[in-house]
């Protein structure tokens, strides 16, 4: 897998895990999945901070995720 692929889906999972998370401690329920999400999440950006020769800037995260979208669409 790119890294710049890894670092967009751990992005957006870990996006989607925040309400989930809040959600569960909400209904008083454990935060199994949610929690789960954030460990892949996790994972993920830092298995793509890691393998990336000389990492990730703040500034080049966006190109990264539009380069990543643009790459899917025709």
């Amino acid at each position: 897998m790119n890294p710049d692929v890894a670092l967009v889906v751990g992005l957006v999972v870990g996006v989607f895990a925040i309400p989930a998370m809040v959600s569960s401690y909400s209904e008083g329920r454990a935060p199994r999945v949610a929690a789960f999400a954030a460990i892949v999440a996790g994972g993920l950006v830092i298995w793509a901070l890691t393998t990336k020769p000389g990492g990730y800037r703040f500034e080049e995260i966006p190109e990264v995720i539009v380069g990543v979208i643009g790459g899917f669409l025709p």
